[in-house]
């Protein structure tokens, strides 16, 4: 078994679709990439939106699917249309606890309040060492923007040192964010 075999990235994203079909199409991308390179999902459980996008691409690609939704959002998220084994959960803070136990690292595509708690919060426990995880800011488009120079600020303005900036990488394609997970090397110069 190879080291990456049996490792799972949690993804966290959007249960709605946005403004933008090119984000759904990249969520699908995503889960495919994790798929074709070994890699397990661990995401929301959300049939809906760039969440069950990403789903959709995993499985669609042969890959392993694990959602976690708490028991209060399994209808609004329609938990009953995602994909790959599902575990119902009691609390967001179950949810959250369990994807970053069932996780290997953290890749954030589009999303709102809830997909910024999530990035916030695994960004705070890497920061604190209760987890030593990757967490992967996937900017496709520029969608980060704006957050990435909010934290920028927060350097310049003292309240963030550059190293916890940095626990927080980015990155603009698939391929990127998985390497910048550490789980796929970097392609060769002149290679496709």
């Amino acid at each position: 078994m190879s080291e990456r075999e049996g490792r799972s990235i949690a993804v966290f994203c959007g249960a709605r679709p946005g403004v933008r079909d090119e984000d759904l199409l990249f969520a699908r991308d995503f889960g495919t990439a994790l798929a074709r390179h070994g890699l397990g999902l661990v995401y929301g459980a959300g049939g809906a939106g760039v969440m069950g996008a990403v789903a959709a691409g995993a499985v669609a690609a042969g890959g392993g699917v694990t959602g976690v939704i708490p028991l209060h959002l399994r209808d609004r998220e329609r938990a009953v249309e995602a994909p790959g084994a599902t575990f119902v959960v009691r609390s967001m803070h179950e949810r959250k606890a369990l994807m970053y136990r069932l996780a290997s690292g953290f890749a954030v595509l589009p999303g709102g309040i809830g997909t910024l708690d999530e990035l916030m919060e695994v960004a705070t426990w890497n920061q604190l060492g209760l987890i030593e995880k990757p967490v992967v800011v996937v900017n496709h488009r520029g969608f980060f923007d704006p957050m990435l120079a909010m934290l920028d600020h927060l350097v310049s303005e003292g309240f963030l040192s550059l190293k916890e900036r940095l626990l927080l990488q980015v990155a603009d394609t698939c391929e990127e964010a998985l390497q910048r997970l550490g789980l796929t090397e970097p392609a060769l110069a002149g290679t496709a």
